[in-house]
């Protein structure tokens, strides 16, 4: 089924790094495509320097992303790039349609013009629900976007189906939940939280400001996640999945557990900023993962408390390394 040859869009993202990680050690010879931006950070995947292969290429730029499946003839394409950031998505909303939509179409042409054989997963999202139509949301729940992200997905994920419908490719989209890790973007709500949570400890920081606390996700742990990307990519038919834990839990929750751990009161630090609550809220958002256990075999692990955890820790980790402070208690130097 496979020549053990992979491409990641999106390679020094949270779920590229992961999923470089998961397929080197399958015996991959794995490819990432980064843009050329003097800001790339490729932080992520500095730890496996040497064992990736980098190319140049852009998903706004059709040509660049045909010349590169042509150069390394991969027989499996992970399509993780976006402009994935929900808030940005109104400020640059023509942006994120370029690459969070349109950008999708470029890559499955280039898969349908080089090698109709090469197998194709794209990255969908729970923000396709947005204003849900049913509780718990499952691979059948009617989508009703309420962010530009959220449209642009929709998109992404129909073009999919559109392209292994009209071309008969192996094409998949997983629909995946709220998924978290130490690696998660700081301008996410969750380690926007850890993080500050582990400068408050160190004496770093004094308040937390966030938006909505009530909102309710289905959060899970990145790592895991990314098996699931290559699971569907490794069966017999193109089927796509819901991925998630089956679990919801607010920020507020996520602000407890966080600040329990390392022996804080929020009520000393949280407050409520106006500048961070979206102009359409998506409220609840909770995966019936049902299908992906039954089929695929795969399942969340990772308790949330766990989640949680774990991303403070190693946010606590990182700044004691890099700041020369000591946990102690707030205002510790």
């Amino acid at each position: 089924m496979s020549n053990g040859r992979a491409l990641i869009t999106g390679v020094t993202g949270q779920d590229g790094s992961y999923l470089a990680e998961l397929l080197l050690e399958k015996g991959y010879e794995v490819h990432g495509v980064v843009r050329r931006s003097s800001s790339e950070n490729y932080e992520r995947i500095a730890h496996l320097e040497g064992k990736l292969q980098l190319h140049q290429a852009d998903l706004l730029d059709q040509i660049s992303l045909v010349s590169l499946m042509q150069e390394v003839q991969p027989a499996e394409v992970y399509n993780l790039a976006a402009q994935s950031f929900v808030p940005t998505s109104w400020t640059q909303p023509t942006l994120t349609g370029e690459f969070t939509a349109l950008g999708v179409t470029r890559v499955l042409e280039a898969v349908r013009t080089i090698d109709p054989a090469t197998r194709f997963y794209q990255a969908s999202s729970s923000e396709m629900y947005g204003k849900v139509l049913e509780t718990p949301q499952s691979e059948t729940t009617p989508f009703y976007p309420r962010s530009p992200y959220g449209v642009a997905k929709v998109y992404g994920h129909y073009i999919t189906v559109n392209y292994r419908e009209s071309y008969d490719l192996f094409a998949v989209s997983g629909i995946l939940f709220n998924h978290e890790s130490p690696r998660r973007g700081r301008e996410f709500v969750t380690r926007k939280i850890s993080e500050t949570v582990a400068k408050i400890k160190l004496g770093l920081a004094d308040e937390l400001k966030l938006g909505n606390l009530d909102a309710k996700r289905d959060w899970g742990y990145a790592k895991e996640y990314v098996e699931a990307m290559w699971m569907m990519l490794q069966q017999d038919e193109p089927v796509d999945y819901v991925i998630g834990t089956g679990e919801q839990h607010t920020p507020q929750e996520f602000v407890d557990v966080a600040f329990a751990h390392v022996g804080l009161d929020p009520k000393d630090f949280v407050g409520v900023d106006p500048r961070f609550l979206r102009p359409a809220e998506v409220e609840t958002l909770l995966a019936d993962p049902k299908k992906a256990e039954t089929e695929l075999g795969w399942r969340a692990q990772i308790p949330f408390a766990e989640l949680v955890q774990l991303m403070v820790d190693s946010d606590i980790e990182a700044l004691e390394k890099s700041s020369g402070t000591r946990r102690g208690g707030p205002g510790t130097r």
